[in-house]
């Protein structure tokens, strides 16, 4: 797995933010720094020793500054933003772009990293925890005249350009009567729910939408546990085990986030993947797996292509002082007769 800027940044002793700025070859790093970040990308392998890296290299004259900040770990949809940011930033002329990666739970860190952006960007776009100190860090970008989106998950109250994403609280909903659709037969029985981090608002309106709808549809059916696992698969896998060795007799499961893949092999582990219901979020390679072999029900996409494309053209037209029509993500249900292609 290739190294990223958080690794770099903890093998140099330093932010993010400046480990950025070396290797998009800014100034506002001494030199000492410089060496550090250059020595530890080559060591881990970011770039070539003795060979400049590529992200270094000018931008094109007169391009808008943009930088994405995201959330690091193995959370597939944030893997795929980071994809289709990168691919589709270098097809435009206009924009310099580069993303940061840092620890995704910690405000503290993030608003740090948002703070360290201010004098070398125009924009932002950011993956964001709903925290008074990133709000704060929001607030005096805007006062710096910073360009801000925020992706995936919103932030209310904050003067931000534009959310970017589906509407979460619909996604919740749509998992609640799917999943009261699958139970529809049962008098009753139990439903667990997984979350990355409530620290997120659009994980905290799912799991609103979700709780609405199976009251409204299933009031028979009891909630009986929502654990929070730092989108970490492994940490889903002991969380989703220990939750069925303490229930028995689960009906269903919805994950609001990812690690998906860890809550499957524990229900796999317990041979449990053919009767308990579980509906979770993003077709990524490793949910068609899993629908394929009918481990997991349906998932519920948002798709990162356009997140990615509508993120960078909302940023670059307010900065430019251009109207742009957006054009949000749909919510769409997949299920194993309906995979997409990649």
């Amino acid at each position: 797995m290739r190294s990223t800027l958080i690794d770099i940044a903890r093998a140099a002793g330093v932010s993010t933010a400046t480990v950025d700025r070396v290797l998009n070859n800014r100034t506002g790093a001494r030199s000492r720094t410089r060496d550090l970040v250059l020595e530890a990308a080559q060591r881990l392998g970011y770039i070539g020793v003795g060979t400049p890296p590529a992200a270094a290299m000018p931008a094109p004259s007169g391009a808008t500054r943009l930088h994405f900040v995201l959330p690091a770990g193995d959370n597939t949809f944030i893997a795929a933003l980071h994809r289709q940011i990168e691919q589709q930033a270098r097809g435009r002329q206009d924009l310099d772009v580069s993303i940061v990666t840092i620890e995704g739970f910690n405000p503290d860190t993030l608003a740090r990293t948002l703070l360290d952006l201010r004098g070398q960007t125009q924009g932002i776009g950011v993956v964001a925890l709903d925290h008074p100190t990133v709000r704060e860090a929001l607030r005096a970008l805007a006062a710096s005249n910073v360009e801000v989106v925020t992706i995936a998950s919103d932030i209310h109250h904050v003067p931000r350009s534009a959310y970017i994403g589906i509407d979460n609280r619909a996604a919740g909903r749509l998992a609640g009567y799917l999943v009261s659709r699958f139970l529809s037969e049962r008098l009753s029985g139990k439903v667990a729910l997984f979350a990355g981090s409530l620290s997120y608002r659009g994980h905290e309106e799912r799991e609103m939408g979700f709780r609405h709808v199976i009251a409204e549809m299933s009031p028979s059916l009891q909630l009986v546990d929502l654990r929070e696992m730092g989108d970490d698969r492994e940490r889903a896998y002991a969380e989703a085990a220990a939750l069925l060795d303490q229930h028995p007799a689960l009906s269903a499961i919805y994950n609001v986030g990812a690690g998906n893949t860890g809550i499957a092999r524990a229900l796999k582990e317990r041979g449990r993947d053919g009767s308990v219901i579980f509906v979770g979020h993003e077709a990524t390679d490793e949910t068609r797996d899993l629908l394929l072999d009918g481990t997991l029900d349906a998932v519920i996409d948002q798709n990162p292509r356009v997140e990615a494309r509508e993120a960078l053209n909302v940023l670059s037209h307010r900065i430019r002082g251009v109207d742009y029509d957006y054009h949000p993500p749909r919510l769409q249900v997949i299920f194993k007769e309906n995979i997409p292609e990649v």
